[in-house]
């Protein structure tokens, strides 16, 4: 959420900025509404003034002065109670228009209506060329007694899939591996609620435009797609002292997102399915747009240095305008190489969104002026299991379709270098 003396301030930059996210937004029609609510807001100040004034004077006057006091104050108490309902309904419309106000993206956000307009700023690995027809991800898994999708079907629906064996165990390796890499970057570990409320998808803006994509229960809570949600709310309406930041968690949870409007895109695998794992970088630190870009590109980094421990290729995109959410000021993905579709997929992004968030958890510190600010906001991915799965096994696959595990990985894996219907 946008503070609304800023919004008044840089109307035609919110405009511009709705344009570009490609996001229906009409801050003219914010402001006749904010005009009301003051107005009508005004108004009721101005009649409870008088109201009070009239009670100040009632237990002094005598008798009759005081019968005809409370007669006149009749009319009064009748019109303010219908500027009370009307305030209400104003203060419904601007609550919901406040909340649809997109950020602004940064200057050097690419324009573009989505994901192919992204633009590429890196490149990193060698792409493999195999002297033999590589297989998919999900040929390799299954002829390896790594997965099972049709029972995984048969138990939980489209998009099902069970892990076994030794594709169980790469996941746990990988979530090791993971672990000691970016905790070595001061992160605190946490492992957080999926469950969270409506306020809290709120907060962090997956409310309202994201609705069709979350999981919602019969309580009417949500399950979230990410661990930021949680990690992100957990210092809602609180102060916190400045020299404690920034804030640095790394947060894993189970994540379930219904892919609505995905039926017939890669329905095949472990690209896109309902329910997986992720651990996930968030930061809190002071309101300053360099603290912002400098914990943006080193949360972007630690994930491309833990794809690179694992010897995968990938290349770093900067997001379009239309690829932004309603919150993010600016995002990158990183995007694994995927052998057997000759093409780049996604597998983790990197997002600052300066108050935007923490204006709406109301998430502040006191700065050295004695005043009290509202901290920035960070998250990136740190890895996402069972999808680093698809990547790691295509581009690591041998001839005899057997799959080489990486050196980083082999700790966690007992030792174990190759994964093969003959284990070396």
């Amino acid at each position: 959420m946008l503070d609304i003396k800023f919004i008044r301030e840089n109307a035609e930059l919110i405009q511009e900025g709705a344009k570009k996210k490609r996001i229906d937004f009409d801050v003219k029609k914010l402001l006749e509404v904010d005009d009301q609510r003051k107005a009508i807001g005004q108004n009721l100040d101005e009649k409870r003034a008088k109201q009070n004034k009239v009670s100040e004077e009632i237990p002094k006057a005598s008798a009759e002065e005081r019968e005809r006091l409370i007669k006149e104050m009749q009319p009064l108490k009748e019109e303010m109670q219908k500027l009370e309902e009307e305030l209400k309904g104003v203060m419904l419309e601007w609550q919901k228009l406040m909340i649809g106000v997109p950020n602004i993206p940064d200057i050097s956000v690419p324009d573009g209506d989505d994901d192919s307009a992204n633009l590429e700023i890196k490149t990193w690995g060698e792409i493999p060329k195999f002297d033999f027809e590589p297989k998919s991800h999900v040929e390799l898994m299954q002829n390896l007694d790594m997965i099972d999708l049709d029972r995984g079907a048969k138990v939980s629906g489209f998009r099902g899939y069970f892990l076994k064996g030794d594709g169980a165990l790469l996941a746990f390796a990988v979530w090791q591996a993971a672990q000691k890499h970016f905790l070595s970057k001061q992160f605190i570990p946490m492992i957080v609620p999926s469950l969270v409320n409506r306020e809290t998808l709120l907060g962090t803006g997956y409310l309202p435009q994201g609705e069709e994509d979350l999981y919602k229960t019969q309580d009417g809570e949500y399950l979230a797609g990410t661990a930021e949600v949680a990690t992100m709310a957990y210092h809602s309406d609180e102060v916190l002292d400045k020299k404690d930041l920034p804030k640095k968690y790394l947060a894993f949870s189970p994540c379930f997102r219904r892919e609505a409007g995905a039926h017939g895109k890669d329905v095949k695998g472990l690209i896109r399915v309902h329910e997986f794992y992720k651990l996930e970088q968030v930061v809190l630190c002071e309101a300053s747009h360099e603290e912002s870009v400098k914990y943006h590109e080193e949360v972007n980094r630690n994930t491309e240095e833990f794809i690179e421990s694992l010897g995968i290729p990938y290349h770093t995109v900067i997001n379009c305008g239309g690829d932004l959410g309603l919150g993010q000021v600016k995002k990158y993905d990183i995007e694994l190489w995927v052998p057997q579709e000759k093409t780049y997929r996604e597998i983790s992004s990197a997002s600052y969104f300066h108050d935007f968030q923490t204006r709406r958890l109301n998430i502040r510190y006191r700065g050295d002026d004695g005043k009290l600010k509202y901290v920035h906001s960070l998250n990136s991915t740190a890895i996402p299991t069972p999808r680093i799965l698809v990547s790691l096994i295509e581009n690591y696959q041998q001839a005899d379709g057997s799959v080489v595990i990486p050196e980083v990985l082999r700790p966690y894996m007992g030792g174990l270098e190759k994964i093969s219907n003959e284990k070396i």
